[in-house]
């Protein structure tokens, strides 16, 4: 994957004007028509959540405006590579990874393709690209280049994009917007609840089997891990529970796709980079560790750990894939989910014959069921069938005043980061998990053995001794400034080339 031009944006910008975030909720709002909640704890749910997002985008077109080209990547089917502006993430060119680019090319701008006559490119593909952006660039500026993956999103779309309003009604009940919540969905798996990566981690938010496991002890009921809309609310509650540790969604989904120590590097030399809260220290520290890593690895691995370029871009690619979400919705005809628990275990004949639906149909709203569904799992279909068991379709109903109260003072904890790492603020995540499960929702119990699940791995590993380490270390701080200055030079030098170029 090629990365963003190195070294651009990564001063501290004045704010400008964002692509409105209520455009895209005014979207989302309403299609999964859901009765409007009337605890006002629920209503402070949603501005809190709201805002946390509004700033979080608004934060992202200050040092990366280029984001909106990833929602390019995943709509344009495979086989291609986009060429995107580096300054606002205009689609600029998309050329065949194999073919003949000046005669294949589709230009967004018909008025470039003349950069390509006569011109005779390398062979090599890697060669050619960067050739094509040493042509472009004097014309448009700074470029983002990208491989298409449209066809991890596209059959998915076809099959699953009538849910995604139920899905994002769920993700919203945990104080997690939904074209954020099913952006991640959209990069991590094409919307495919049973996708694995390389790696073996599952679904919406590429959760190991292993985590898996683990909330699956955790949890009261069975947990059938690949059906998306069991993923949604497991994923929903822990993105809301790191969105609440770094009060932020950018550095809540970079910890969970590269890990909390990573992360925690990442905000460490943010802030030393003069970042003043930890929207700006990640991007700052992002783009210092994006830029080390290509600059000089070995000598600075130390200060970066294994945050890697997929790392710094991950952020962006969610974001720019929540105007993807918005789009699907609109476009796409939704559809209801019911969820029923499963008093017994039920086989798959028994669930078509009592749902009146075909077998693939049945399979559609269960990408889990092959033969049976287990005791205690759930069972999602288009309709509520009593036979089938209680219903625990909780996002088609407000939320309970003390869930909502629960959740609101949850989401609203404002500590230091280091605070979150030391064993001593684990009480204060028992008194929530304790006072969620106290709500005896569906939901509350969620959020609870999700809190539980963050209890029992964040004591497992050493991050918060390594933070530690790493945040006292006179030998890292020197090793950070010389960084600095390596990395300060460097910039200036790409400063002067632009300015001899313009």
């Amino acid at each position: 994957m090629a990365a963003c031009v190195l070294g651009a944006a990564i001063e501290l910008p004045a704010a400008q004007t964002s692509e409105p975030v209520a455009g895209r909720r005014q979207a989302l709002a309403g299609l999964a028509e859901t009765p409007a909640a009337s605890p006002s704890f629920a209503t402070l749910v949603r501005e809190h959540a709201t805002a946390r997002l509004t700033i979080d985008f608004e934060t992202l077109q200050r040092f990366r405006p280029a984001f909106r080209f990833w929602r390019h990547i995943f709509t344009i089917p495979d086989g291609l590579i986009a060429f995107g502006s580096g300054v606002d993430g205009r689609l600029i060119v998309t050329v065949p990874a194999r073919g003949n680019w000046s005669r294949e090319a589709a230009w967004e701008d018909p008025s470039l393709a003349p950069l390509l006559d006569g011109r005779r490119l390398p062979a090599r593909l890697e060669q050619r690209r960067d050739e094509l952006a040493r042509l472009l660039e004097p014309s448009v500026g700074p470029l983002i280049q990208n491989a298409t993956r449209g066809l991890s999103l596209r059959p998915n779309a076809r099959r699953y994009g009538a849910f995604l309003a139920e899905w994002g009604a769920i993700y919203e009940r945990f104080g997690v917007p939904a074209e954020v919540g099913l952006a991640q969905a959209i990069v991590e798996s094409g919307l495919n609840g049973t996708v694995r990566s390389e790696a073996r981690a599952l679904g919406f938010c590429q959760w190991l089997l292993r985590n898996w496991n683990v909330m699956k002890r955790l949890a009261p009921h069975a947990i059938e891990g690949y059906n998306q809309t069991t993923q949604a609310p497991y994923c929903a509650a822990y993105l809301s529970i790191l969105a609440t540790k770094y009060g932020s969604f950018v550095p809540a989904l970079s910890e969970h796709h590269t890990g909390g120590t990573n992360v925690g590097r990442v905000l460490i030399n943010g802030e030393r980079l003069g970042g003043a809260d930890n929207r700006e220290r990640y991007f700052l520290g992002s783009a210092f560790a994006r830029d080390l890593r290509q600059l000089s690895p070995r000598t600075f691995r130390d200060v970066y750990g294994t945050y890697g370029v997929r790392s710094a871009l991950y952020a962006e690619m969610v974001f720019g894939n929540a105007a993807n979400v918005a789009q699907l919705i609109a476009t796409t005809p939704q559809e209801r989910i019911y969820g029923m628990r499963a008093r017994r275990a039920v086989t798959l004949t028994e669930v078509v014959r009592a749902a009146k639906l075909s077998t693939d149909e049945v399979r559609r709203y269960n990408p889990a069921l092959k033969q049976r569904v287990p005791a205690g799992a759930a069972i999602y279909l288009p309709s509520h069938v009593a036979a089938l068991g209680p219903d625990i379709a909780f996002w088609h109903l407000p939320p309970s005043a003390e869930y909502a109260q629960v959740l609101n003072d949850f989401l609203r904890l404002d500590v230091p980061l280091e605070e979150w790492d030391r064993p001593a603020f684990d009480a204060v995540l028992r008194d929530f998990r304790s006072k969620f499960e106290a709500t005896r929702t569906e939901e509350g119990t969620i959020m609870a053995t999700t809190l539980g699940y963050v209890l029992v791995t964040q004591r497992a590993s050493r991050q918060a001794a390594i933070l530690a380490e790493f945040r006292g270390s006179d030998r890292i701080l020197r090793l950070f400034e010389r960084g600095k200055r390596e990395w300060d030079a460097f910039r200036a030098s790409n400063a002067a080339t632009s300015a001899a170029t313009d």
